[in-house]
């Protein structure tokens, strides 16, 4: 896993991608326990004793995101957290400690830790601060949106396709950024405008029809690595190529 291992995954979260869960801690029964409540979840989990042995583990096979104790032998929590935090900027981690000073969340937060929880803890709650993880990470990873060569870059509002960088129009990118965002999916004309122009706006539908037009030839079919489908009667979806 690279430094954008995890976004990567986390764009998939909506599909067919199961999220990895990592857990750290030498106590094998808390292990257990928070397997168990995850597993039922529906997420992938693997478990390390300490620091050295998860490192090894996520240096060979992806993590979406690691809960991680503090006392831990051979290398511990705030050493884990250090090194991961430089290695993967964008994994999301939690930790779990009966450390419950004030001054020992603080460090956890320097070092890069996005939620602390104190031990003894409520598995229940534990997954629902996982899925809020999730949720607030797989957010800042949409910011951008593959599809084939083309890359849409919300932050900056710009299109890399084939090594070169260009602009489009703000709603013409909106358009086909929430398209992109969801290939396959039929979106209606009123809802595009209800999403991209906003409620108030006082125009008519063909509005989007004249956007779409202007993004097909910005996209020629022969050229780029989707169309954008017209269904009668209902709206327009994008469909990428085999």
């Amino acid at each position: 896993m690279g430094s954008t291992g995890s976004a990567h995954a986390l764009n998939n979260l909506g599909g067919t991608h199961v999220v990895k869960i990592l857990v750290v801690d030498d106590d094998k029964d808390i292990r257990e326990l928070i397997h168990l409540y995850l597993k039922a979840e529906g997420y992938a989990v693997t478990e390390a004793n300490d620091g050295l042995e998860a490192m090894e583990i996520i240096s060979q096979t992806q993590a979406d995101l690691v809960i991680l104790d503090i006392m831990m032998p051979h290398m511990n929590g705030w050493q884990l957290c250090e090194q991961l935090r430089q290695l993967y900027s964008d994994l999301p981690m939690l930790m779990l400690s009966a450390k419950g000073e004030t001054q020992d969340k603080l460090r956890a937060f320097r070092l890069g830790t996005d939620d602390y929880m104190v031990k003894p803890f409520d598995p229940l709650e534990l997954v629902v601060r996982v899925k809020a993880l999730l949720k607030r990470y797989l957010i800042q990873s949409s910011m951008k949106v593959q599809l084939g060569q083309v890359v849409l870059d919300k932050q900056r509002y710009s299109v890399d396709w084939n090594g070169k960088t260009t602009s489009l129009p703000l709603k013409e990118f909106d358009l086909l950024f929430k398209l992109g965002s969801a290939p396959g999916k039929i979106f209606t004309r009123n809802q595009l405008i209800d999403q991209i122009w906003g409620a108030d706006f006082d125009g008519n539908d063909r509005t989007v029809d004249v956007h779409i037009k202007r993004i097909r030839e910005r996209f020629p079919d022969e050229e780029a690595p989707f169309v954008i489908v017209t269904k009668r009667g209902l709206g327009y979806k994008l469909e990428m190529k085999p």
